[in-house]
């Protein structure tokens, strides 16, 4: 039962539903105690001072979100903070960490041509989904009050987005590395629209001179031969995440730099290798932090996925073809435009098969999906519960990335390994003579 909940991203599942049905109570006992909840201010654990409190009860009553709090002054320790920004950074480390293995000699995409494509796949799941919701909103004649939300389709939630892959082609297939690239690509791509078009603090480059300190001081201690990973989060780790913090990027990817410092096999071990042959300092950090990551992902659905059954609306349509129709059909037709035109190849073992189940795998754009939405609309109201509604429909990706595996011949790993019926039925025929 361990190994089930652990290994099938569980805790993941089972946190979305407890928020969605704790928000979606009555008034009396619904959002308001669930937001009391998500903005609880840890401080309060320890102080008792007034002004704490009085943070707390501010960013309560405003329903205002740790980064907004953060950009007006507040700084409290809210749960939702300690969740979305210092323990995901963990799992954003894990996924970069399968990425980077994956370059190395043997991995699925340590040929540069081959990790072309999922970064030119990355470019259609960014231009798809905008076009889509663009000419959707201008053929409504509403583009004025929707054109704003057309980056909310654009991002891949990578944690829920992993599961289903999981689920679909099984520990180890190069289409998770495919995808995990594509997902964190796209969601970088993400956080620079988000700069860019839609800002809502000043950013201070500054402080990634930090960052790249933080790096310099990672490949110092791997030539040392320091070989603890945990010297590497505590120190290059830390002042990478306070960098992005302080540079007012998203510090969940503050560990991503680090990552390629930590010393490593010599060719890709995978995600899912034996526990004896975690002897590199960077394999032993994945098994180490892989049970505990499956925890913060619990922690992380139950703080996020708390989205009210509001109203559905113009909004809800344009998001959800904006990832049901143009995210797959971008994916798709760019990355086999880089085969035809450019010439490029996919990992081996992949195909366009295989690319198209992606597509509708990276639909799932959830957490990033909600964020913009919010600050593509920042009045609440019916547009902002319209498109967020269209955000959480995007659960609704596993069915049509399930269907479109068994459409296309690709058997699902979780319904078992294929029965030969050849093989059953000569085996009948013994047993009945």
């Amino acid at each position: 039962m361990k190994t089930f909940l652990f290994e099938n991203s569980i805790f993941l599942v089972l946190g979305s539903i407890a928020a969605i049905v704790w928000a979606n109570l009555d008034s009396a006992w619904g959002y308001q105690s669930y937001s009391h909840f998500v903005h609880f201010d840890l401080h309060q654990l320890f102080s008792s001072a007034h002004g704490t409190v009085h943070d707390a009860a501010h960013v309560v009553a405003t329903g205002t979100d740790h980064d907004a709090a953060h950009s007006a002054g507040h700084h409290g320790l809210t749960l939702h903070f300690l969740v979305n920004d210092i323990l995901m950074a963990l799992f954003f480390a894990i996924a970069a960490k399968e990425v980077w293995e994956a370059v190395l000699p043997g991995g699925a995409l340590c040929d540069m041509r081959k990790a072309a494509t999922p970064l030119i796949g990355t470019a259609g799941g960014v231009i798809g989904p905008a076009l889509v919701y663009i000419i959707g909103a201008f053929a409504i004649g509403n583009l004025r009050d929707l054109g704003p939300g057309w980056a909310i389709p654009c991002a891949t939630d990578i944690a829920f987005s992993y599961l289903i892959a999981k689920l679909i082609f099984g520990n180890g297939h190069p289409a998770i590395s495919f995808l995990l690239l594509l997902a964190i690509a796209d969601d970088a791509i993400g956080l620079a629209i988000l700069a860019v078009f839609y800002p809502s603090a000043e950013t201070h480059f500054a402080w990634l001179a930090m960052t790249a300190a933080a790096v310099l001081t990672g490949l110092a201690m791997k030539r040392y031969k320091v070989n603890s990973f945990w010297w590497y989060l505590l120190v290059p780790g830390v002042m990478s995440w306070f960098s992005f913090y302080m540079a007012g990027i998203h510090a969940a990817l503050g560990l991503v730099p680090i990552i390629p410092t930590l010393p490593h096999a010599a060719r890709d071990r995978g995600l899912f290798a034996a526990d004896d042959v975690h002897t590199d300092a960077l394999n032993q950090f994945e098994h180490w932090w892989k049970n505990p990551v499956e925890l913060i992902l619990g922690l992380f659905a139950l703080v996020n996925a708390g989205v009210i059954f509001s109203s559905f609306g113009a909004g809800t349509w344009l998001v959800t073809a904006g990832l049901f129709v143009g995210k797959p059909l971008g994916i798709g037709l760019f990355t086999y435009g880089a085969m035809r035109l450019l010439k490029l190849e996919l990992p081996s073992g992949m195909s366009m098969r295989h690319v198209i189940v992606v597509g509708c795998v990276a639909s799932l754009g959830f957490t990033v999906a909600l964020f913009v939405s919010t600050a593509a609309f920042p009045v609440p109201g019916p547009i902002q519960d319209s498109v967020k509604m269209g955000a959480l429909l995007s659960f609704l990706a596993p069915i049509t990335a399930f269907g479109s595996a068994i459409a296309l011949g690709i058997r699902p790993v979780v319904f078992g390994p294929k029965r030969d019926k050849t093989v059953v039925g000569n085996a009948a025929m013994q047993n009945a003579s």
